[in-house]
Parts: structure tokens; C-alpha cells; sequence
């Protein structure tokens, strides 16, 4: 159906993991979520409260500028619906896989997007929100799971730790997010989708800006009045759309699926899968270091990895990361595998993979992006990037490897 767009996000395991600085012990809490979670549409207009009418198309939608440091990829149309002079800033080494919009005067199919990127904002902003639903003061994280509806925040909300949205495998299932002013999720947190229905969508309505925290796994479409903020690592599967301001990214990755109104991603129940990433090879650091990413320079930067998760839903795994000009070394087990894009056949493309450092190092975290574009040494060249934070830090963008390979496979029950 025309308005139909295609997004899963497999999200494998999320473990929350405390560690205990003194002592540089660990304790894990162990959750697993779902095997495969996330189908995440525009639903028709006859069905939905909300339509984004031409914006549908579009992934990211600024009014002021859109921007990017490092190796964004965005999947979908990108546009600015303000006059400016391309290039936007930041791409490249930014990818788009999709069409730029923007430029001086003001870019026609941008300005229209626009326009229907407000009326969808209205209709969002109006849909009725019970009492009961009014969720003011919470933070989404500590809400239990949520099954389809309006729910209203009078002012700011965050989000730490995990939101699940239960579609209840309704075809048309409707989540809608009133939020009065700021959207800010906290590093690591995640949005979750089980039992999909095929044509459901998630929409937070945002009165002022969104910020999208380091390493954040988010899904659905943000319709913000003001900004959009995704930081380091964040990924977006849903789209990013700004009415007055800008949308600012740093090494994410945002995708709205097909984008194009066709259903790439037969059936709407998944089976479960076992996911198995593995890769090695080297990436460009800048040489002297620089704090600020880049993918030039004569230095580099070794690693490897492999990584696992079950039917069900259990991950483990090891990475080892050498930074040859910094001397960091970081090496710890994988205890969370999220698939955060796919191919057209719905199979795994971007996976991110966190973890903890060895007991042995200073206390620290990772997350790491790897993208698998295929065998090695034809056509697009896969890419890494990663994320250390804690008493130890590095922040690479996502980047083609200089030499390697990277191979995300998933086993079928």
C-alpha cells in the first residue's frame, strides 16, 4: 500500500550492567526483551490520527540547517526547508542513501514537507489524551510496558534505562507521545517494539527540542517544534523531523526503512533468530590524536571482535580495539547485541554491540557500530566505529575499514 513504510529494528538482549568502581567488580542484570522487536510504519491516513503527507519520505527534516559530525549514515530523503547553500555541513563524510533537499532559494519539496511536518505536528498535539494516560512526572523508563494510545507529558520527560511498546500485533496500533516541552533520553537508553503490527507507527509530539542521547537506540518519529539533538552513537529508527530549528547529528545512524511507500519486509511476526557478528581489520585514526573525529590521518587503529546471541536472546561475545597512536587498548566481553538497520530483504546491515572493559583495566564501557555492506573488496566498504566511556575514553565515528571485513549473519529456528 502506498503509504506503507518499512522499519524493524531487532533489538537481541539489553542487559543493564552495574559496575562497582572499587574493586573494578561487575554484577549483571540480565533482561531479555525480544528476539526481533520493531516494525515501524506511517500508518494510512484512513486509519491513523496522523499522516505526514510528503514529509513521509523524508528521514531527517530541518527548518534552519541540518548538520553532522563523523560517519552518519542517513537512510531516506534528508532535507532543509530554509534557504542554504549546499554542501550541508558535515556531508561529507556523511552519508545520505536517499536525495538532499536543500538549497538557495528554499528547496520546493522541502518547504512542503514542512508544511505537512506542521499539520502532522497538529494532529499529534490535538489527539485526545484520557486522564489515566496522563503520564506528567514520569520518567519513560520506569513505565511499564505501553499498549497502543495517547499518552500526554504536561512538560519535559526523559528516558533512562528501556521503554517497550506492545503493539499487540494490531495491524494499526497508534502510539502517540504529547510531550510540553523537551524530550532527552539518557546514554545507553533504548525504545523497544514487541509483537509489531505490519502498518503501526510511534509519533512523539515535542513542544521545544529533543535530544537524543550518547548510544541511544530510539524508535519512532520525532516531530519537534524547535531541535533535534542526536548525540554520539545514537540511532534513530524513525525520522527526525525539526519545524523551526535544526537537526544536529553525530555518527548515527537514522533510518525510516524503504521511505519510498513500498513493503520491502514480507509478514509482520518475525521468526526468531539467532544473531552472529564477527570482523577484524583497521580503521584511520588522526595522527597526532585530535578530539575531533575524523577519517584522515597516517595513524590507525587495530581491532577484532566476535559476538553471538541464542534463540533466546542471550548475547556474549569479546572485542579488542587498539588505538596505535593513542596506545589505548580496550578488550572486554559483549553482553548486548541490537540490530539498529537492516537490508531491503529485512536482513541485519548495522548492528551496535556493547560491552565492559576486562576487570583487569580501568572500569569502562563500549558500544560499537559495525555496518556489513558485503563481501570484502566489492562495493561499498563496511565500517566500524566505537564508543568508550568511563574511566578510559575514545570516541570514533563510524568508518570504513582500511582493510578487514565485517560479517553479520542471522540463523533462522
Amino acid at each position: 500500500m502506498k503509504d506503507l513504510t518499512c522499519l524493524r529494528t531487532i533489538t537481541v538482549r539489553r542487559t543493564s550492567l552495574v559496575r562497582a568502581i572499587t574493586g573494578f567488580r561487575r554484577s549483571a542484570r540480565l533482561a531479555v526483551i525480544a528476539t526481533f522487536a520493531g516494525l515501524l510504519s506511517t500508518a494510512s491516513p484512513a486509519l491513523a490520527q496522523v499522516s505526514l503527507g510528503s514529509a513521509e519520505s523524508f528521514a531527517v527534516l530541518g527548518a534552519s540547517t541540518v548538520t553532522s559530525t563523523g560517519g552518519t549514515v542517513v537512510t531516506g530523503d534528508l532535507g532543509v526547508s530554509s534557504a542554504i547553500v549546499p554542501p550541508l555541513p558535515g556531508f561529507p563524510p556523511g552519508v545520505v542513501v536517499g536525495t538532499i533537499f536543500a538549497g538557495s532559494p528554499a528547496d520546493p519539496t522541502a518547504v512542503a514537507a514542512n508544511a505537512d511536518l506542521a499539520l502532522a505536528y497538529l494532529a499529534a498535539a490535538g489527539a485526545t489524551c484520557v486522564p489515566a494516560n496522563n503520564l506528567t512526572g514520569s520518567d519513560l523508563g520506569t513505565l511499564p510496558t505501553l499498549t497502543p494510545g495517547v499518552y500526554c507529558f504536561n512538560s519535559s520527560v526523559g528516558l533512562t534505562g528501556t521503554l517497550v511498546l506492545d503493539a499487540q500485533g494490531d495491524p494499526n496500533a497508534e502510539f502517540i507521545f504529547q510531550i510540553g516541552s523537551t524530550l532527552t533520553t539518557a546514554i545507553g537508553s533504548s525504545v523497544v517494539v514487541i509483537n509489531p503490527g505490519t502498518n503501526m507507527s510511534v509519533h512523539w509530539q515535542v513542544g521545544s527540542s529533543a535530544t537524543i542521547g550518547t548510544g541511544t537506540a530510539f524508535i519512532g518519529n520525532i516531530l519537534a517544534q524547535a531541535s533535534i539533538t542526536l548525540t554520539t552513537g545514537a540511532s534513530l529508527s524513525g525520522r527526525a523531523l525539526a519545524r523551526d530549528g535544526a537537526v544536529t547529528m553525530d555518527s548515527n545512524a537514522v533510518s525510516c526503512g524503504s521511505c519510498d511507500g513500498n513493503d520491502e519486509i514480507p509478514g509482520d511476526s518475525p521468526p526468531a533468530a539467532a544473531i552472529q557478528v564477527e570482523g577484524n581489520g583497521q580503521i584511520r585514526v588522526p595522527k597526532p590524536d585530535s578530539s575531533v573525529p575524523s577519517d584522515t590521518g597516517a595513524g590507525k587503529a587495530s581491532l577484532g571482535f566476535h559476538a553471538r546471541s541464542n534463540i533466546s536472546g542471550v548475547a556474549k561475545g569479546r572485542l579488542n580495539y587498539v588505538n596505535h597512536v593513542t596506545r589505548l587498548h580496550i578488550r572486554g566481553p559483549v553482553d548486548d547485541i541490537v540490530v539498529i538497520a537492516t537490508n531491503p530483504d529485512a536482513s541485519p546491515k548495522t548492528v551496535r554491540l556493547s560491552g565492559t572493559c576486562d576487570d583487569n583495566l580501568p572500569a569502562c564501557a563500549f558500544s560499537v557500530t559495525v555496518e556489513d555492506n558485503g563481501r570484502s573488496g566489492r562495493g561499498t566498504p563496511d565500517q566500524f566505529g566505537i564508543t568508550v566511556t568511563g574511566a578510559m575514553s575514545e570516541a570514533r565515528s563510524q568508518r570504513v575499514l582500511s582493510n578487514g571485513d565485517i560479517r553479520v549473519r542471522v540463523r533462522v529456528r
